[in-house]
Protein backbone atom coordinates (compact mmCIF):
# COMPACT_ATOMS: atom_id res chain seq x y z
CA UNK A 1 0.00 0.00 0.00
CA UNK A 2 1.64 3.49 -1.00
CA UNK A 3 2.31 6.03 1.65
CA UNK A 4 0.72 9.26 0.55
CA UNK A 5 2.33 12.13 0.07
CA UNK A 6 0.32 15.75 1.33
CA UNK A 7 0.45 19.31 0.31
CA UNK A 8 0.05 22.27 1.77
CA UNK A 9 -4.23 21.73 1.39
CA UNK A 10 -5.34 19.92 4.41
CA UNK A 11 -6.79 16.98 3.02
CA UNK A 12 -6.42 13.17 4.05
CA UNK A 13 -6.99 9.61 2.09
CA UNK A 14 -9.48 7.31 3.54
CA UNK A 15 -7.89 5.76 6.84
CA UNK A 16 -8.22 2.47 5.59
CA UNK A 17 -5.76 3.15 2.56
CA UNK A 18 -2.88 2.56 5.71
CA UNK A 19 0.05 0.31 5.37
CA UNK A 20 0.10 -2.84 7.71
CA UNK A 21 2.06 -0.28 9.88
CA UNK A 22 -0.42 1.94 10.01
CA UNK A 23 1.40 4.71 8.46
CA UNK A 24 -0.89 6.68 6.13
CA UNK A 25 0.81 9.84 4.99
CA UNK A 26 3.71 12.06 4.84
CA UNK A 27 4.26 15.84 4.93
CA UNK A 28 0.99 18.44 5.41
CA UNK A 29 1.33 20.89 8.75
CA UNK A 30 1.22 20.96 11.97
CA UNK A 31 -1.95 23.23 11.88
CA UNK A 32 -4.91 23.03 13.90
CA UNK A 33 -7.19 22.56 10.68
CA UNK A 34 -5.14 19.87 9.80
CA UNK A 35 -4.94 18.45 13.44
CA UNK A 36 -8.53 18.31 13.88
CA UNK A 37 -9.44 16.90 10.45
CA UNK A 38 -6.88 14.18 10.76
CA UNK A 39 -8.25 13.22 14.50
CA UNK A 40 -12.33 13.33 13.43
CA UNK A 41 -10.98 11.06 10.31
CA UNK A 42 -9.12 8.62 13.05
CA UNK A 43 -5.72 9.99 12.06
CA UNK A 44 -2.91 10.84 14.63
CA UNK A 45 0.29 12.68 13.68
CA UNK A 46 3.27 11.18 14.98
CA UNK A 47 7.14 11.49 14.50
CA UNK A 48 10.65 11.81 15.40
CA UNK A 49 12.31 15.52 15.08
CA UNK A 50 14.65 14.27 12.46
CA UNK A 51 11.37 12.95 9.93
CA UNK A 52 8.75 14.64 8.40
CA UNK A 53 5.31 14.55 9.46
CA UNK A 54 4.11 11.11 9.44
CA UNK A 55 0.66 10.67 10.03
CA UNK A 56 -1.40 7.25 11.07
CA UNK A 57 -3.95 5.39 11.56
CA UNK A 58 -3.18 1.80 13.10
CA UNK A 59 -5.49 -1.56 12.58
CA UNK A 60 -6.22 -2.82 15.77
CA UNK A 61 -6.38 0.31 17.54
CA UNK A 62 -6.76 0.55 21.51
CA UNK A 63 -9.53 2.35 23.44
CA UNK A 64 -10.74 2.94 26.22
CA UNK A 65 -14.24 2.44 27.07
CA UNK A 66 -14.61 4.21 30.12
CA UNK A 67 -17.04 1.71 32.05
CA UNK A 68 -14.65 -0.74 31.39
CA UNK A 69 -12.07 1.25 33.61
CA UNK A 70 -9.96 -1.25 35.44
CA UNK A 71 -8.43 -0.63 39.55
CA UNK A 72 -5.92 -2.85 40.84
CA UNK A 73 -5.87 -3.00 44.52
CA UNK A 74 -2.99 -1.05 44.35
CA UNK A 75 -4.49 2.30 42.92
CA UNK A 76 -7.62 1.47 44.41
CA UNK A 77 -5.31 2.71 48.23
CA UNK A 78 -3.51 5.22 46.63
CA UNK A 79 -6.65 7.11 45.37
CA UNK A 80 -8.09 6.39 48.66
CA UNK A 81 -5.45 7.89 50.45
CA UNK A 82 -5.05 11.07 48.63
CA UNK A 83 -1.34 10.46 47.39
CA UNK A 84 -2.00 12.52 44.49
CA UNK A 85 -4.07 15.68 43.77
CA UNK A 86 -5.70 15.57 40.43
CA UNK A 87 -6.62 18.99 38.20
CA UNK A 88 -7.24 20.02 34.72
CA UNK A 89 -6.04 22.23 32.45
CA UNK A 90 -3.77 24.47 35.31
CA UNK A 91 -0.35 23.77 33.74
CA UNK A 92 -1.04 22.31 30.37
CA UNK A 93 2.61 23.43 29.09
CA UNK A 94 4.61 21.77 32.17
CA UNK A 95 2.02 18.52 31.46
CA UNK A 96 3.58 18.55 27.36
CA UNK A 97 7.22 19.54 28.26
CA UNK A 98 7.36 16.39 30.67
CA UNK A 99 5.39 14.36 28.16
CA UNK A 100 8.24 15.38 25.60
CA UNK A 101 10.77 14.07 27.70
CA UNK A 102 9.10 10.56 27.19
CA UNK A 103 9.55 8.13 24.49
CA UNK A 104 6.63 6.45 23.14
CA UNK A 105 6.76 2.73 22.42
CA UNK A 106 6.25 2.53 18.64
CA UNK A 107 9.01 2.03 15.90
CA UNK A 108 12.16 3.10 17.53
CA UNK A 109 9.86 5.52 20.13
CA UNK A 110 9.02 9.36 19.51
CA UNK A 111 9.43 12.42 21.22
CA UNK A 112 7.15 15.36 21.12
CA UNK A 113 8.83 17.83 19.09
CA UNK A 114 8.84 21.39 19.44
CA UNK A 115 6.32 21.59 16.56
CA UNK A 116 4.35 19.19 18.42
CA UNK A 117 4.65 21.08 21.22
CA UNK A 118 3.75 24.57 19.66
CA UNK A 119 0.97 23.19 17.58
CA UNK A 120 -0.93 21.41 20.65
CA UNK A 121 -0.45 24.11 22.80
CA UNK A 122 -2.38 26.40 20.16
CA UNK A 123 -5.33 23.30 20.60
CA UNK A 124 -5.44 24.07 24.44
CA UNK A 125 -5.59 27.75 23.58
CA UNK A 126 -9.06 27.02 21.82
CA UNK A 127 -10.16 24.58 24.34
CA UNK A 128 -9.61 21.43 22.13
CA UNK A 129 -6.63 20.10 23.91
CA UNK A 130 -6.56 19.35 27.67
CA UNK A 131 -4.38 18.18 30.24
CA UNK A 132 -4.94 15.87 33.54
CA UNK A 133 -2.28 16.91 36.16
CA UNK A 134 -1.40 14.74 39.29
CA UNK A 135 0.38 17.03 42.14
CA UNK A 136 2.24 15.36 45.41
CA UNK A 137 1.93 16.85 48.98
CA UNK A 138 3.99 19.29 48.46
CA UNK A 139 2.18 20.54 45.39
CA UNK A 140 4.98 19.16 42.58
CA UNK A 141 3.37 18.37 39.56
CA UNK A 142 5.28 14.80 39.41
CA UNK A 143 2.60 13.03 36.49
CA UNK A 144 0.36 13.78 34.09
CA UNK A 145 -1.68 13.45 30.26
CA UNK A 146 -2.87 15.27 27.96
CA UNK A 147 -5.15 14.77 24.82
CA UNK A 148 -8.04 16.12 22.43
CA UNK A 149 -11.68 16.56 23.46
CA UNK A 150 -13.72 15.94 20.07
CA UNK A 151 -17.69 15.37 20.52
CA UNK A 152 -17.95 12.36 23.52
CA UNK A 153 -14.46 11.03 22.55
CA UNK A 154 -11.13 12.28 24.34
CA UNK A 155 -8.16 11.22 21.90
CA UNK A 156 -5.48 10.46 24.73
CA UNK A 157 -1.76 11.54 23.51
CA UNK A 158 0.93 11.23 26.00
CA UNK A 159 1.19 10.64 29.59
CA UNK A 160 4.25 11.13 31.87
CA UNK A 161 5.00 10.33 35.60
CA UNK A 162 8.31 11.60 37.94
CA UNK A 163 6.96 9.54 40.90
CA UNK A 164 5.10 5.86 40.78
CA UNK A 165 1.41 5.59 39.87
CA UNK A 166 1.42 9.74 39.31
CA UNK A 167 0.19 9.29 36.08
CA UNK A 168 -2.29 6.47 36.33
CA UNK A 169 -3.91 8.47 38.87
CA UNK A 170 -4.33 11.13 36.87
CA UNK A 171 -5.84 9.22 34.35
CA UNK A 172 -8.06 6.66 36.17
CA UNK A 173 -9.18 10.24 37.53
CA UNK A 174 -9.55 11.83 34.13
CA UNK A 175 -11.33 8.67 33.01
CA UNK A 176 -14.06 8.77 35.81
CA UNK A 177 -14.62 12.16 34.86
CA UNK A 178 -15.15 11.25 31.60
CA UNK A 179 -17.56 8.89 32.73
CA UNK A 180 -19.38 11.09 34.51
CA UNK A 181 -19.91 13.63 31.34
CA UNK A 182 -20.74 11.18 29.10
CA UNK A 183 -18.27 10.02 27.21
CA UNK A 184 -18.38 7.31 25.23
CA UNK A 185 -14.75 6.62 24.54
CA UNK A 186 -10.76 7.27 25.01
CA UNK A 187 -8.56 6.65 21.94
CA UNK A 188 -5.41 5.30 23.05
CA UNK A 189 -3.85 5.11 19.60
CA UNK A 190 -1.19 1.72 19.83
CA UNK A 191 -1.35 -0.70 22.32
CA UNK A 192 0.83 -0.58 25.46
CA UNK A 193 0.84 -3.20 28.87
CA UNK A 194 0.51 -0.22 30.97
CA UNK A 195 -2.99 0.98 29.12
CA UNK A 196 -4.30 -2.75 29.14
CA UNK A 197 -4.00 -3.30 33.14
CA UNK A 198 -5.99 -0.30 33.00
CA UNK A 199 -8.71 -1.67 30.78
CA UNK A 200 -8.04 -0.67 27.50
CA UNK A 201 -8.50 -3.41 25.03
CA UNK A 202 -7.83 -3.62 20.81
CA UNK A 203 -10.55 -3.20 18.39
CA UNK A 204 -10.61 -3.43 14.58
CA UNK A 205 -10.34 0.38 12.63
CA UNK A 206 -13.59 -0.69 11.61
CA UNK A 207 -15.10 -0.83 15.28
CA UNK A 208 -13.33 2.37 15.82
CA UNK A 209 -14.51 4.25 13.14
CA UNK A 210 -18.09 3.04 14.16
CA UNK A 211 -17.25 4.17 17.90
CA UNK A 212 -16.15 7.65 16.86
CA UNK A 213 -18.96 8.49 14.27
CA UNK A 214 -21.44 7.95 16.84
CA UNK A 215 -18.70 10.21 19.31
CA UNK A 216 -18.40 13.05 16.35
CA UNK A 217 -22.04 13.22 16.45
CA UNK A 218 -22.68 13.93 20.30
CA UNK A 219 -22.37 17.84 20.72
CA UNK A 220 -24.17 17.35 24.14
CA UNK A 221 -20.63 17.83 26.02
CA UNK A 222 -20.50 21.41 27.86
CA UNK A 223 -18.94 23.21 30.59
CA UNK A 224 -15.55 23.56 32.85
CA UNK A 225 -12.95 21.48 32.80
CA UNK A 226 -12.24 22.60 36.42
CA UNK A 227 -11.84 19.01 38.30
CA UNK A 228 -13.91 19.48 41.83
CA UNK A 229 -13.98 16.00 42.90
CA UNK A 230 -16.34 12.84 41.86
Amino acid sequence: MPVFQLNDYPFFPPAHLADESGLLAIGGQLQPDWILMAYENGIFPWFNEDEPILWWSPDPRMVLFPAKLHLSQTMKQVLNRGVFEVKFDTNFNAVIENCGNTRRNHRDGTWITPEMKAAYTQLHELGVAHSAEAYNKKGELVGGLYGLAIGSCFFGESMFSIESNASKAAFITLVKWLKEKKFTMIDCQVASEHLASLGAQEITRKEFFEWLNNALQDNSLKGSWTYQGL
